[in-house]
């Protein structure tokens, strides 16, 4: 009976509505939650049979809310330099506890902050994810996400990774005419017109000399070696690490192609001591450039130079770069890269499952996630001290109580009036 199947859509539409309703107050109860993706409610007809005749049955409707999980909300500035927002496409990868096994959540709610342990982890207690570098700032591997924790550097040691020297070879030195060796300058047997001195760390923090040394043997052309001061601190012969010929350009650049390489590659040190080292990289100059060793008129000098390594002392802050890049600064100013913040993306970030505390784990619908770099393919970057606010528009959310109030209100007519018409149907018989 038509009658019925009128009362039935009321009671629909009723239903629909409160659904609708559910989406508002969802919205507008998490305008202030940071990272909060709203839901809208559209609705779809049902029929009981699409072919027109003589009577009609009505069929109803049902809500069907879709969520806006693609749409990404205003980044608002924040004190704090462990809160992160996404800019683009992307979702921050974390985990339900600091294991390994624990399950995979992805989330832009990014108010992390240091816990007891100093791990990072937002609001909901998310912890944050990433890959570990090495003292080059390379991940380690790329496969293998980890809890971000810099704490636990504090009172830890960094092996020096590189030397870096600019420094000028006056081009008056007398030239020396002996005979000549490598490792003469080492074990004293020649005099160096120019010596710079590094203190070169192991990976225990013990501090080890290091001397860079060249002398003039032709016009543009200087014998250099890299040595150890005592010898016995290596196991290289005589302490020598590496020797060979520096070569210059007639206007005083640097000629690396005519040059020994050896002097210029990275080194590979091997304590005695039995501590551990990192492979050192030279950075003493661009072929062609006066970016590093040059040779001019005037007096052999260093113009600047620099080492990393050493003992790390107390964490004074935590920095964020906008490729991901979680680096640890010490109270004594050094900076040490250690981990790599990668983003996730999906095909269709709006099909993910939701779960309390503002994140979002897998779904049919959304499709396998693919972790990357910040920046690239696809994946936005990091902003450092800034929050993403929700993506709620607040007018909109009241516009549409009122619109779902008064459709609710309708519904309500449909079944009092067929209430009214079954009624009447019901007195035929008096």
């Amino acid at each position: 009976m038509s009658l019925y199947s009128a009362l039935y859509s009321g009671v629909s539409g009723l239903s629909a509505q409160s659904s609708a309703m559910a989406t508002v107050a969802d919205n507008i109860t998490n305008i202030n939650t940071i990272g909060y993706k709203g839901v809208t409610a559209e609705f779809r007809t049902m029929v009981t049979d699409g072919r027109l005749g003589n009577s009609y049955s009505a069929g109803g409707v049902s809500a069907a809310p879709q969520a806006t999980i693609s749409k990404q909300g205003l980044l608002q500035a924040s004190a704090s330099g462990t809160d992160l927002g996404v800019d683009g496409a992307g979702f921050f990868v974390t985990r339900t506890g600091s294991g390994a096994d624990a399950d995979l959540a992805f989330t832009r709610a990014g108010s992390f902050k240091p816990d007891l342990e100093g791990y990072l982890r937002n609001t909901s207690g998310f912890y944050l994810q990433g890959w570990r570098l090495d003292a080059q700032g390379d991940p380690i591997s790329t496969t293998n996400l980890e809890a971000v924790r810099v704490s636990e550097l504090t009172g830890s040691a960094a092996a020096t990774g590189r030397i870096q020297l600019r420094a000028n070879l006056a081009s008056g030195e007398t030239e020396y005419t002996g005979a000549y060796t490598a490792g003469n300058m080492a074990s004293g047997t020649v005099t160096p017109h120019f010596t710079h001195t590094v203190d070169v760390y192991d990976a225990q923090g013990s501090v080890h000399t290091v001397k860079l040394s060249y002398v003039k043997t032709a016009p543009n052309t200087w014998k250099g070696e890299i040595y150890a001061v005592p010898a016995s601190d290596v196991t290289a012969a005589g302490g020598l690490l590496a020797s060979g010929d520096v070569v210059f350009n007639a206007d005083g650049s640097l000629n690396r192609t005519a040059s020994s390489s050896a002097l210029f590659d990275t080194l590979n040190v091997n304590w005695t001591n039995g501590a551990g080292s990192e492979p050192i990289a030279l950075a003493l100059g661009t072929n062609g450039q006066l970016d590093g060793l040059t040779q001019f008129s005037g007096q052999s000098n260093r113009i600047s130079s620099s080492e990393d390594g050493g003992l790390l002392g107390t964490i004074a802050s935590v920095e964020i770069s906008a490729d991901g890049k979680v680096s640890a600064i010490f109270s004594d100013g050094t900076a040490r890269a250690v981990f790599q913040l990668p983003l996730a993306t999906f095909q269709n970030p709006d099909g993910l499952t939701r779960l309390s505390g503002n994140a979002f784990i897998t779904s049919s619908a959304s499709g396998n996630y693919a972790i990357n770099t910040p920046g690239q393919l696809g994946a936005g970057n990091i902003k450092a001290g800034t929050l993403e606010a929700s993506n709620v528009d607040l007018a909109q959310e009241f516009t549409n109580m009122i619109r779902f109030q008064r459709a609710y209100s309708a519904s309500s007519k449909i079944i009092t009036t067929v209430d009214d018409m079954l009624q009447e149907l019901g007195n035929l018989k008096r």
